[in-house]
């Protein structure tokens, strides 16, 4: 459901409450406003600065920019006049005050089991402990895809009023990939976004993507705990040829609504440094989807009640995101105390909550999360149901080395066919992917100290001084392999 579809069964539901997460009141008001109109409800609004006004009426009730003196009035208005919609602006603020606490639970215990519903307006909206229950929350101010692109139009078709001198060349594809992008971003932040990629170089093309990526990256970063990401394209992994034909076999159900389910996402076990982060990554460029990143570090908070509520906060920002991709990286450190009570039961709370939403979650988002550390993964998440497909990501064989090598010497734009590829990628056997990538970035450092041009004898050195990770810790690593083994593990 999209925003007005939800908001309009919740008022049709009688809720006496209703609290909208939201960085653009406006547009949820104008919105709330429609769904007013259809149900042929009176519509008011609040805020501090303009006081109480009836639909659009530029004149406000007498003195009501006072909350207590609003809520006086309201309550008189919900006595004899027709049911209503009240949206306030920024109204939680004022609720540690006890008349205004007192006169607002005096207007939901009328307003129960009637048409009349009261919204609240805001960013992360804070309600008293008696209070809450009462509530139902959803977010809002974010436009779906048709909407979006509605304001893409719109916009160009301002600035080509503006300069003549505009250019478009946006295929269909690259501009279905730019509305995707813009998703979950408000009506606002939609149009900054645009107006950069205009103003930046008088054109619209598919060299603005990059630069919405870049904004939605710095808007996200800014906003909380997930993270931006670009996905990789499937050149930009050598192997994991059943990841990728897994993923294919997929996609068109993870977009229709024929009768096979979509995927809900993938585990990635394996060695350190084998490529499942950049397999993450990939998995969200085979789907055509923006990828996210579960930040752990901003997750977990030293105040009572605030992991929890963070853990929500992304669970539905990802909902509001989809079709989306969350990527949780090393998934075993969210849940490495939840066999015991060291931290209060928090761990235990959040994996309740990931574990619910994984099984129950019914919109188009798909997980990619990798482990480095089997012991500590919870048994429950491992069955079917909360993950598709287990993959096991092994020490990469002679033809995937080769891949690796190639893929590294062309990102720093060397030609393979001037290296002995199939040498070198015998030379480093035990070798995990990123230890590979340091062998050529450093074979680079080498060869540029000697003033020479870099060739097959400056990688091979570099391999010859690696100790790699399956004989630094060849217990650990002869461990997990074996692991996966026994357990038939699917290989990438």
């Amino acid at each position: 459901m999209n925003f007005e579809e939800e908001i309009s069964l919740l008022i049709k539901s009688r809720y006496p409450l209703v609290l909208v997460d939201t960085i653009d009141e406006k547009y949820v008001a104008d919105q709330l406003f429609g769904v007013a109109g259809d149900q042929r409800l009176t519509f008011y609004s609040w805020s501090l600065t303009e006081g109480l006004r009836i639909a659009r009426n530029q004149n406000s009730f007498y003195k009501t920019g006072d909350p207590a003196a609003m809520l006086r009035i309201a309550n008189d208005l919900v006595k004899d006049v027709h049911p209503a919609v009240f949206a306030l602006c920024d109204f939680d603020r004022f609720l540690g005050d006890a008349a205004v606490s007192r006169l607002f639970k005096d207007l939901l215990n009328k307003i129960k089991d009637t048409p009349t519903t009261v919204v609240l307006l805001g960013a992360e909206i804070k309600l008293p402990a008696d209070i809450a229950p009462l509530a139902a929350r959803i977010s809002g101010g974010y436009p779906d895809e048709k909407q979006i692109l509605a304001e893409v139009n719109r916009v160009v078709g301002e600035f080509r009023q503006t300069s003549a001198r505009l250019v478009v060349d946006m295929p269909p594809e690259t501009l279905r990939r730019v509305v995707k992008t813009l998703k979950g971003l408000s009506l606002q932040q939609v149009r900054n976004a645009m107006n950069l990629c205009l103003l930046k170089d008088g054109a619209f093309d598919g060299r603005d993507l990059a630069e919405i990526e870049r904004f939605k990256k710095e808007a996200f970063d800014r906003d909380g705990i997930l993270e931006y990401f670009g996905s990789e394209p499937p050149g930009g992994i050598a192997g994991f040829d059943n990841l990728k034909r897994w993923i294919m076999e997929r996609k068109s159900s993870f977009f229709s609504e024929g009768p096979l389910p979509p995927p809900k996402g993938l585990l990635l076990l394996g060695v350190q440094g084998c490529g499942k982060s950049l397999a993450a990554k990939v998995a969200a460029g085979e789907l055509g989807i923006p990828l996210y990143r579960l930040d752990l570090t901003r997750l977990y908070s030293k105040y009572i009640g605030e992991t929890e509520e963070n853990l929500r906060k992304a669970l539905s920002t990802v909902e509001r995101l989809a079709p989306v991709c969350l990527w949780i990286d090393e998934i075993e450190k969210i849940f490495a105390a939840s066999a015991g009570d060291v931290d209060g039961g928090v761990s235990k709370r959040v994996l309740g909550t990931m574990l619910t939403w994984m099984q129950e979650r019914k919109d188009r988002s798909f997980i990619a999360a990798t482990s480095n550390d089997i012991n500590n993964l919870p048994p429950e998440l491992l069955r079917k149901g909360r993950f598709d497909e287990i993959f096991f990501a092994d020490l990469p064989e002679a033809p995937a080395r080769e891949g690796i090598l190639r893929i590294h010497l062309e990102k720093r734009g060397l030609a393979p066919a001037q290296f002995d590829v199939p040498a070198l990628a015998a030379a480093c056997a035990g070798f995990s992917g990123a230890e590979i990538e340091q062998a050529v970035i450093a074979a680079l450092y080498s060869a540029s100290g000697a003033n020479e041009k870099i060739c097959s004898r400056h990688v091979l050195e570099q391999l010859k001084l690696t100790r790699p990770l399956s004989v630094i810790k060849a217990e650990a690593v002869e461990f997990i392999r074996n692991w996966a083994k026994e357990r038939n593990i699917l290989p990438v």
